[in-house]
């Protein structure tokens, strides 16, 4: 009788076990839709930053990154060199894809994220090692910024 219950219980944990490692392993790609200039070299390593974080990219080239930051209410405190759009909220520039996921599991009533410029050290933005202290900010639809997280800096 004791060795069924230890059979059993390891067989429930192999199981248990088994269906937590597929559900990580299967997670379903999340959507998101960039708008970069064609001409922004930084763009593209953020976008390889994204798919190597289960991103699935939609790659929008466009002369006129400014029309859609100005369709979503990035202002120019905010603006960075693209502005993607992922379950209704906008995200601009180098957001590290670990932000952009515990922005949707929130379901903060924000319009969206932001690292305003283009700082040294950011996802796309490494360049020699060096990182620079930033912070990514949350922003509503009055213009109000909140600090979202931030980020210690190397020298």
């Amino acid at each position: 009788m004791k060795i069924a219950k230890v059979f059993l219980a390891i067989g429930l944990l192999v199981v248990n076990v088994g269906v937590r490692a597929e559900s990580v392993d299967s997670a379903k790609p999340i959507d998101i839709v960039v708008h970069r200039s064609p001409t922004c070299m930084c763009c593209g390593k953020w976008l390889a930053h994204l798919k190597q974080n289960n991103f699935n990219v939609t790659d929008v080239v466009t002369d006129n990154v400014q029309a859609i930051k100005d369709k979503y209410g990035v202002t120019q405190e905010l603006a960075s060199c693209h502005t993607a759009i992922v379950d209704g909220y906008v995200i601009e520039g180098h957001v590290p894809a670990d932000d952009i996921k515990t922005l949707l599991k929130a379901k903060s009533k924000v319009v969206g994220i932001a690292v305003p410029g283009m700082v040294s050290g950011t996802p796309g933005m490494e360049m020699g090692g060096k990182i620079d202290p930033y912070k990514v900010v949350s922003f509503d639809h009055e213009n109000h910024t909140k600090v979202f997280n931030s980020y210690e800096g190397t020298k």
